[in-house]
């Protein structure tokens, strides 16, 4: 048994390339991490400055991004830099606080999207009486609510998981998870496994349950006219897609961390287990920016203005 958890440097596996491939992959992440961070920044600032946006939908999708930041920020930098090393090491403290940001991703992007189900919940279903329930005293409510609960949440796991004493230094990923930390452990850890079945029944599961119930009166609504059918294509399409695929990438990676095999397709698995840190945060804002009418012409009103200043 290791007897001081904060000297442990734990090695991580998953990046057995050669050099030039690595280069390879440092130059695309890179590029990629730019990206994301160049779109959510646009989109943050344009809600942020822009008067006509000032609605609690784009304010939730402003929360959104500036959470997306935080998941990427929390995956990039450590890869890009195993990347160009020799050995692919992490400390413990390090891990843990990689951890306890992705965790606090994960939960904050479901609480978000509930809340953003909930917003488009009455604004379809109870459109006269929408902005005397989405009052910014609400919205306000909403947003600490949004980082507030993840945070609570994660912290709990996080020092249950610190007091466990460890037999082993290696993880089987590129990052650090609380599974793959947790499963380290010298000591019984089934109050830990028992406390992350209660959080992803009491937080996964309830958040999934409103956007469900949501959608079902939303749905049942717009199909009563052509009108509030293509309000529907306009303001829930891009919250499904983001919701279905940010739920199908969370549950794989859970899964594949528990039941998959250590042998084959690992390289496939690793892939997966990193698309609900890569892509929503690149996707979101470039679907909604798309899809959601006003911000598609806000920013069209923007670069046009820069191209005729450039003239």
């Amino acid at each position: 048994m290791m007897n001081c958890s904060s000297e442990i440097v734990f090695t991580l596996g998953g990046l057995n390339n050669t050099k030039t491939t690595k280069n390879i992959y440092f130059a695309f992440s890179f590029l990629i991490y730019l990206f994301t961070i160049f779109v959510n920044l646009t989109l943050i600032m344009k809600i942020l400055f822009d008067k006509i946006l000032h609605e609690p939908m784009h304010i939730f999708l402003c929360n959104l991004c500036v959470n997306g930041l935080c998941g990427a920020t929390a995956f990039y930098p450590k890869i890009l830099m195993d990347f160009l090393a020799e050995s692919h090491t992490i400390s413990y403290s390090a891990c843990l606080t990689q951890i306890y940001v992705i965790y606090n991703y994960v939960f904050c992007e479901f609480t978000n999207l509930a809340a953003m189900a909930y917003d488009r919940y009455v604004a379809i279903c109870q459109p006269l009486q929408y902005y005397s329930v989405m009052t910014p005293k609400k919205v306000g409510k909403l947003l600490v609510a949004i980082w507030l609960i993840p945070i609570v949440e994660t912290t709990i796991g996080i020092m249950m998981t610190a007091k466990l004493p460890l037999c082993g230094s290696r993880i089987d990923k590129i990052y650090c998870t609380n599974w793959e930390v947790v499963k380290l452990a010298c000591t019984n850890t089934t109050l830990n496994n028992l406390y992350g079945y209660i959080l992803m029944f009491l937080h996964v599961f309830q958040a999934c349950l409103l956007i469900l119930i949501s959608y079902i009166y939303i749905i049942r609504t717009c199909l009563q006219s052509q009108v509030g059918w293509n309000k529907f294509m306009e303001t829930c399409l891009p919250h499904l897609i983001t919701l279905i695929g940010f739920t199908l990438s969370v549950i794989f990676d859970v899964m594949y961390a528990r039941y998959g095999s250590k042998t084959s397709l690992q390289a496939l698995g690793h892939i997966f287990s990193v698309e609900y840190l890569v892509v929503p945060p690149l996707v979101n804002p470039l679907i909604y920016g798309v899809k959601l009418k006003q911000i598609r012409g806000s920013l069209w009103r923007t670069v046009s203005r820069r191209i005729r200043a450039l003239k």
